[in-house]
C-alpha cells in the first residue's frame, strides 16, 4: 500500500510518452514518491510555452510504465502540466520533473524548449520544478549518467526546496557516470544560434525552407553552463519566470526623462452628437 505521506511527483517531457528519456526519468524518481506521468502523445520539441486554445485536448490512460499511473495528452508540454494539476492530481504535486530531454537545453536553448517550458509552467503554479536534458539527440542515447544525477537533484529539491519563483535547468554531458566530474551551479552562457534557412524545391518545383545553422558561444566565463558542460560537469542553472530586467530599471530612471514623458497629454475629442449605434 502506498504511503499517503509520500510526495507526489509529476513527470512530463516534450519528446513524447514513448521517448527513452522520460522512461529514464521515471526510473530515477520512482523511489522518491508517488509518481504520476502526464506527457504528450507525440514529440513536441521546440514548442516553448505554447498552449492549446482552438481545439479540444484529450487525455488517455497509458500502461507504458507498468503500475505507474500515466496519461498521454494530445497537447503541448505546458498543456500536460495544466491538465495534470486540474484534472488528474486535483492539487499541486510536491515536485515536477521534466525530461530527460534528448539534446541540450543549455544557454539560449531554454527559450525554445518544451522541456523547460513544462517545468516553467509548474513553477508559475508554485510547484518546485526542474527540467533535465542530456547532450545527446539520439533515440538510443545512454541515459545512465543523466538518470543518476536526476535522482540526486530531485532528492535535493524534495529535501531542501527551491527559492520562491525559481526552478532549475539541468543539463548533463553525454559521458559515462564515472567520467562525470560532479555538479556545477552556474549561470546561463551568452550564446545563440547563427541561423539560416536553406531553400529547396519539392518534386512539384515549389520552394520550401529548412532551418539550419550552428551554435556559437560568445561567453568566455568559467561560471557558465557551457563551460561546465564542456568540462564534464552537470550544469545546474537556477532560472525564473519573472522576465523583468531588474538591472535595467535604474538605467531608465537615470537616462530617460520619465517625468516629462508622464506629463504629456493628448486631447481626445468625442462627438457626443452621435449615438453609440451611429459609431458602430
Amino acid at each position: 500500500m502506498a504511503n499517503e505521506n509520500q510526495p507526489t511527483i509529476l513527470v512530463t517531457n516534450d519528446d513524447g510518452i514513448l521517448a527513452p528519456g522520460i522512461h529514464a526519468l521515471v526510473n530515477a524518481v520512482k523511489d522518491l514518491g508517488k509518481v504520476v506521468v502526464v506527457a504528450p502523445n507525440k514529440p513536441q520539441s521546440g514548442m516553448g510555452h505554447a498552449i492549446t486554445l482552438n481545439e479540444p485536448l484529450r487525455l488517455k490512460k497509458s500502461n507504458v510504465f507498468g503500475d505507474i499511473e500515466a496519461y498521454e495528452c494530445s497537447g503541448t508540454p505546458v498543456d500536460c502540466v495544466k491538465l495534470a494539476k486540474d484534472k488528474i492530481l486535483h492539487k499541486k504535486p510536491e515536485l515536477c520533473v521534466s525530461g530527460i530531454n534528448h539534446g541540450s537545453n543549455s544557454s539560449i536553448n531554454i527559450i525554445y524548449s518544451g522541456t523547460m517550458s513544462a517545468a516553467m509552467e509548474a513553477g508559475i503554479e508554485g510547484i518546485p520544478a526542474v527540467g533535465f536534458s542530456l547532450l545527446n539527440y539520439a533515440h538510443d542515447a545512454d541515459f545512465t549518467g543523466a538518470q543518476h544525477f536526476a535522482k540526486i537533484i530531485a532528492q535535493q529539491i524534495l529535501t531542501a526546496g527551491l527559492p520562491q519563483g525559481t526552478l532549475l535547468n539541468v543539463n548533463i554531458p553525454d559521458l559515462p557516470v564515472d567520467r562525470l566530474n560532479g555538479i556545477k551551479i552556474c549561470r546561463q552562457a551568452v550564446a545563440k544560434w547563427e541561423e539560416e534557412y536553406t531553400e529547396r524545391n519539392d518534386p512539384a518545383g515549389r520552394p520550401y525552407y529548412w532551418l539550419t545553422g550552428k551554435f556559437v558561444n560568445y561567453d568566455k566565463g568559467e561560471d557558465t553552463d557551457e563551460w561546465a558542460l564542456s568540462n564534464g560537469y552537470v550544469s545546474v542553472v537556477p532560472v525564473q519566470y519573472d522576465l523583468t530586467a531588474h538591472h535595467a530599471i535604474a538605467y531608465f530612471n537615470k537616462n530617460w526623462n520619465v517625468n516629462a514623458i508622464s506629463t504629456v497629454h493628448h486631447e481626445v475629442h468625442i462627438d457626443t452628437s452621435k449615438s453609440f449605434n451611429d459609431l458602430g
